[in-house]
């Protein structure tokens, strides 16, 4: 028969040539293209069917023709059961294609986290520092594993490696955003579980101490006796003081412009985007803290940033200033910041920038300013619902008062009391 197949050659008709067993061989017309295919034929409850079958040579026909009359003897239709072999490799097909799909959709912890930036993270003011922290400290680690594939073991992994360098804080602050990047991937059916859902911040990264430094008005005295022979910038000898007699943050303070300075009106606007809390805020400066801007602007090295980095391209980094306050402090290690590596210690112990802030609130407290002023001078955020709903009153004015009253202290604590007016306690 492979002989009559080679030798077939279509005709005027249509030729149907037996093969047997049911097989028939089909040769189109030469108006129709002279096309061949096969063809079967089987009785099924007393009736006659044809069916076309798929098989492209003879052999294959044979092969098809004898399947499909082992499912007619069991009483099955074939063409039923080829229709039915049809959406089964449909099936199969959509199957194989949806565990593409699935494997596609496995994301790595980098690109996890990449997404999680894009979508969330955008309009965080701290965007740099999480990303800058995940570079040196995740990434590296569990960066190529499928985030649906982390478990608690990784993010301990990364969590102890950031302790066994001494850096706790930076630990805790990690876990927390690997908490928020992993919830995130939760909500999105990227994942199945948060690994980090049954970690304790505190039993894993150690309970976070809340400080309570306040520098007292000798050590104030004293700090005014050293900052000349610590080998500060100017600008930041300038910042210690004015963090001392606006309250402000650093953050807030390293981020701030030329032009939220009004020399006249005596203010230190602080907008939204500076904001820690999102919420602007106007610091009414005394002659103290205004003589410190003063100073800053005699030294000026921008004409748009009190603080800008060196290409004066953008605010110098926030922790900048921090970090010079803490290489002037390592009273056991030589530091390679500072040869004045001793030269800001303090009989109290080390401290920051914010206990800067913390001081002068204090201070304003023991002058016997009222603790809502205080609070508005320091631009927190109410706590109490009520209050915070029902109570909008801004108190400018006694704001005001409270900065002069602290900038009137921090100018007889530093000796340069020349035309200062006697402090008056706040009723």
């Amino acid at each position: 028969m492979k002989f009559v197949i080679r030798k077939l050659k279509p005709q005027d008709k249509e030729q149907i040539i037996p093969d047997g067993g049911g097989l028939y061989i089909r040769v189109r017309s030469v108006t129709e293209g002279g096309a061949i295919s096969f063809r079967f034929r089987y009785l099924l409850q007393g009736k006659q069917i044809w069916m076309t079958l798929k098989a492209k040579t003879l052999a294959e026909a044979r092969k098809e023709r004898d399947d499909y009359k082992k499912v007619a003897k069991k009483g099955v239709d074939p063409v039923t059961e080829q229709k039915l072999l049809v959406e089964r490799a449909r099936a199969a097909q959509l199957a194989e294609q949806a565990e593409l799909a699935r494997q596609q959709a496995l994301t790595s912890v980098s690109g996890l986290f990449e997404r999680w930036v894009m979508t969330d993270l955008q309009q965080r003011k701290d965007l740099a520092e999480v990303q800058r922290m995940f570079a040196k400290d995740v990434l590296p680690i569990i960066g190529t594993v499928n985030a649906q594939d982390i478990r608690k073991s990784h993010v301990t992994d990364v969590i102890d490696r950031i302790k066994q360098r001494g850096s706790v804080h930076t630990s805790r602050n990690l876990l927390k955003l690997l908490r928020q990047m992993f919830k995130f991937a939760v909500d999105r059916d990227i994942i199945e579980f948060d690994p980090t859902a049954s970690l304790s911040v505190s039993k894993v990264t150690t309970k976070n101490t809340e400080r309570d430094r306040v520098l007292s008005q000798d050590e104030i005295k004293l700090l005014n006796e050293q900052l000349p022979a610590a080998g500060l910038m100017h600008s930041t000898q300038a910042a210690i003081w004015i963090m001392l007699s606006t309250l402000c943050r650093v953050g807030e303070l390293s981020k701030a412009q030329w032009k939220h300075i009004d020399f006249d009106a005596k203010t230190f606007f602080i907008p939204v985007e500076n904001s820690k809390n999102d919420k602007a805020h106007t610091v009414y400066l005394s002659d103290f803290a205004l003589n410190q801007f003063r100073f800053l602007h005699s030294f000026r090295q921008s004409e748009i940033w009190l603080f800008p980095n060196t290409k004066d391209t953008d605010h110098v980094c926030e922790k900048s200033i921090t970090k010079q306050i803490d290489g002037r402090q390592n009273s056991t290690v030589y530091s390679n910041r500072s040869k004045a590596n001793q030269a800001l210690v303090l009989p109290g112990g080390k401290w920051t920038p914010h206990d800067l802030r913390r001081t002068g609130a204090t201070m304003m407290g023991n002058l016997g300013i009222h603790g809502d002023v205080i609070e508005k001078c320091l631009n927190h955020t109410q706590e109490n619902k009520l209050k915070r709903v029902y109570q909008h009153q801004e108190l400018k004015a006694e704001q005001a008062d409270a900065w002069r009253i602290l900038g009137e202290r921090l100018t007889l604590l530093t000796g340069d009391n020349k035309n200062v007016i006697p402090i008056k306690r706040a009723s």
